[in-house]
């Protein structure tokens, strides 16, 4: 029987490369944490966390004001979790499809998904839902796996 890894073995790197799901949290105007589920995307190669999200929206407000953030997300089996912290950038949103805030929409989207059926399709659902993209330097990362 193969086991699991171990305590000493577990990366919370790891964790959060492989999660397409997570909690975010944001610090709203009266100072407490606004939570939202989001679907990041992290690359552990330039240390870097992308979520894209939609101008107007809480998470995209707080950050605008205090760009400042947390990311948790947990293995599948809820026995294991990871979270990221580090300042953040926001671009966009775009009102060209072509122009440089849907581009970097673009590049997420090829990072974390691959190619997609109709880049002209998805430029310009990215201009009409104003879709912003949130950049995490991360700064700090840690978790705990019950091995």
């Amino acid at each position: 029987m193969t086991e699991g890894p171990t305590v000493s073995d577990f990366d919370p790197r790891a964790l959060l490369a492989a999660s397409r799901l997570g909690v975010l949290a944001t610090i709203k105007a009266d100072g407490l944490p606004q939570l939202s589920p989001v679907m990041p995307f992290y690359d552990p190669a330039t240390g870097l966390l992308h979520v894209s999200m939609t101008e107007g929206r809480a998470k995209t407000a707080n950050l605008r004001r205090d760009p400042r953030a947390a990311l948790e997300v947990t293995s599948e089996d809820g026995r294991s979790w990871a979270t990221a912290e580090g300042p953040v950038e926001l671009v966009g949103p775009g009102t060209d499809p072509q122009g440089p805030e849907v581009q970097a929409l673009v590049d997420y989207y090829r990072a974390a998904a691959g190619e997609h059926p109709d880049w002209d399709e998805y430029r310009a659902t990215m201009v009409a839902d104003k879709r912003v993209l949130m950049t995490m330097t991360v700064a700090r990362v840690y978790g705990q796996s019950i091995g």
